[in-house]
């Protein structure tokens, strides 16, 4: 392997959103082995940036799901944006659902309410947290704000109303199952739409072109190392492009059945530093071979 591509949430973040100092020593290690090291995330670059930074850790991010990607030295390399019409349609069909969305642009997040926000991300810590008092929930949702500021407005429609404005992911939520199902039923197969999801009350409206397996081809491409030398470790469905690209996919031991289907090697938990395990097992594999 000469590139190893991790996802964050799920996969090298715990539940705290941290890197473990065990995740961080084996990248490290596979770092001093020679080996590069990429983030793949649905988040935006700043969001990615900050649990990174926290851990000492410099990389090329590949952001929103591939929309965007950035060198280890922020230089931006790669911009897939959706379609307008496409976003429209996507507007169109998550408005009638009643879901709750947020518009990721080259001018930041924007969505239409804060208070419904701040729900929205309760309810998703929650059911995350079970065993964590609600109060303590709303104080991390508010630190969301801090994380990754959103305009908020009053209508989505003045989103098309900004000039030059690119959108390049549309996140809807509900907590209704059969909404959500009932809308990528809706829009699957739409011309110039990829449909994933990142957890089990959400889904993630991108370009066609802009999935994580695409994006971290056209970096390892950029580096010389091609997809035969590459691993991927991810959690869920918005990661199923790069384990199913790269040679070695990994699964978190906290993915689902179908997306553990998908890859060659399950590791660990996120919550049990499962990105160091896949590393070491991998390296020790490497230095096998080599003897």
């Amino acid at each position: 392997m000469k590139l190893i591509a991790s996802d964050l949430d799920g996969t090298l973040l715990d539940e705290e959103g941290v890197v473990s100092e065990e995740n961080i020593a084996a990248i490290q290690k596979a770092i001093d082995h020679g080996i590069r090291f990429v983030v793949a995330t649905g988040r935006s670059y700043d969001a990615a940036s900050t649990p990174l930074k926290q851990a000492g850790i410099t990389c090329p991010i590949i952001s929103l799901n591939g929309a965007v990607a950035y060198t280890e030295d922020k230089k931006l390399i790669r911009t897939i944006p959706m379609d307008k019409s496409v976003a429209k349609q996507v507007l169109g069909a998550c408005r009638e659902a009643d879901m709750y969305l947020e518009f990721f642009t080259s001018n930041g997040i924007y969505s239409v309410s804060k208070e419904y926000f701040l729900e929205v991300l309760v309810d998703i810590m929650k059911s995350a947290n079970p065993n964590v008092a609600e109060a303590d929930i709303r104080k991390k949702a508010e630190l969301r704000f801090q994380a990754e500021p959103v305009q908020f407005i009053a209508d989505y429609d003045e989103i098309f109303a900004v000039e030059n404005l690119e959108i390049y992911k549309i996140l809807a939520f509900s907590l209704d199952k059969e909404k959500l199902k009932n809308v990528r039923t809706q829009l699957a197969g739409g011309a110039g739409m990829a449909i994933t999801s990142s957890g089990d009350i959400n889904l993630e409206f991108n370009h066609q072109d802009a999935q994580k397996g695409i994006a971290l081809k056209h970096l390892a491409e950029s580096m010389g190392i091609g997809m035969a030398d590459v691993m991927a470790l991810g959690d869920n469905w918005n990661d199923a492009s790069m384990l199913q690209a790269a040679e070695r996919g990994v699964a978190m031991g906290n993915a689902s059945d179908e997306i553990k289907a998908l890859c060659s090697y399950t590791t660990k938990a996120n919550y049990d530093h499962g990105v160091a395990d896949a590393i070491e097992e991998m390296l020790q594999e490497r230095k096998n071979k080599r003897q």
